[in-house]
């Protein structure tokens, strides 16, 4: 054997040899799940102490292009002035003369394309490795490849955990909002109330509540903010801690409260979200129901198969500093009267016609199964409101208070 042919395959075997070290360090960070610095860490070091290509520069697009390392440089320059004259290249393409100060400083480009996407551009110096023909620089670009996969993979894992991890929050967030809601309604010789609701997404906006102030009187009330999402749901919830508060330590008379929680609800918003809302006050010895009507959808109170609507009152909360003028809703309640409370997702539900449901089929529905019990009552209405939408997704947060008075 000729002293050309041995020194041709050391040769031959030291390009092997500097592959699978490379190779080697690149995979090692990787199965160790090496952090995005800590893969590049490695990938420099392969490429410069075990390649040998100690001048160096890697441009990526991981959210936005930049550059991520570079070694034996210190280039100073605008990418987006250069990102033009990278996008032309999609193969391994070497630098004779460029208009480009950046890529004159350097030998090769070596291009990472997925598809016609380009995902990073290496930009190195060969300096003696140019002897070994392309078979170092296409292997360079096998590692860049395999690196810039490795990020992109690494990318989507933490995107999706952090989707898991929020979705995980949401849910803990709708367990925790179901407990504002009041766990045991009334259904006994003096009243029988129950209710339902759906949220849009996985937390919502809508509330209601009933509150029993001593044996004869009772607060119901209803509510919906405007606008979604965890910021509607978390004012929302101080809503309610609100008002809750306020009734355990006083009586107030209404329009007091309404004033109060007005004042709260600008606070806490700062103008950017209002409330609607519906308050009564009921005696069951006298039979009488104050209310106010806060810019929500006017409840029903069905005598005698007569529609009574309960619409006084005023602007809703959050909207203004100073509520111009209270009006106190009065009304006596006919033994078998049935009241119900709903937010707007009810009667503004569209069905595939782009047709709401609409307060007259509320009035109908009602008007139709009052006298069964009101948790049935209630099903039956959510039970046609999903038969009206269909396939379709609920439009927004849809709650359902209904009472009926003995």
């Amino acid at each position: 054997m000729s002293d050309r042919t041995i020194a041709n395959l050391t040769n031959l075997l030291e390009l092997h040899s500097l592959k699978l070290n490379s190779l080697l360090s690149i995979s090692t960070a990787i199965n160790q799940q090496e952090s995005t610095g800590g893969l590049l860490k490695a990938y420099s070091f392969a490429l410069k102490e075990q390649l040998g290509f100690r001048k160096h520069l890697l441009i990526s697009d991981f959210n936005g292009w930049k550059i991520f390392i570079k070694s034996g440089t210190k280039v100073k320059t605008n990418l987006e002035e250069n990102l033009e004259h990278l996008m032309r290249c999609k193969e391994l393409t070497f630098i004779s003369e460029s208009n480009s100060a950046l890529l004159n400083q350097f030998d090769v480009i070596i291009p990472v394309i997925h598809g016609d996407k380009p995902l990073a551009f290496l930009l190195i110096t060969t300096e003696k490795q140019v002897a070994s023909g392309t078979d170092l620089l296409e292997f360079a670009q096998i590692l860049t490849n395999l690196i810039c996969v490795a990020i992109e993979n690494k990318r989507l894992a933490e995107t999706i955990q952090a989707k898991e991890l929020i979705h995980r929050d949401l849910a803990t967030a709708s367990e925790l909002q179901m407990l504002l809601f009041p766990s045991n309604l009334p259904s006994n010789r003096k009243m029988d109330v129950s209710a339902k609701y759906v949220a849009r997404d996985v937390i919502g906006g809508d509330y209601y509540d009933f509150i029993p102030l001593g044996d004869e009187e009772y607060i119901i009330c209803i509510a919906d903010v405007s606008g979604k999402g965890i910021s509607a749901a978390l004012l929302m919830a101080n809503f309610q801690a609100t008002l809750r508060t306020l009734f355990r330590y006083q009586r107030f008379d209404l329009s007091f409260l309404i004033e109060e929680l007005n004042k709260k609800v600008l606070a806490n918003a700062k103008g950017e979200k209002f409330i609607t809302f519906f308050i009564g006050h009921y005696n069951a010895f006298t039979r009488k129901l104050k209310y106010i009507n806060a810019g929500h959808n006017q409840p029903l109170l069905l005598i005698d198969k007569n529609v009574h609507l309960l619409s006084e009152g005023c602007t809703g909360l959050g909207i203004i500093d100073e509520l111009p003028s209270i009006k106190v809703g009065k009304i006596e309640v006919p033994v078998k009267s049935t009241l119900v409370l709903y937010t707007d997702g009810v009667v503004e539900l569209e069905n595939n016609q782009g047709e709401q449901f609409s307060l007259e089929q509320l009035i109908k529905i009602i008007q139709s199964f009052s006298t069964l019990k009101m948790e049935d009552m209630n099903s039956i209405l959510f039970s046609k409101l999903d038969e009206w939408k269909g396939e379709l997704p609920y439009g927004d947060d849809t709650a359902i208070l209904s009472c009926k008075f003995f």
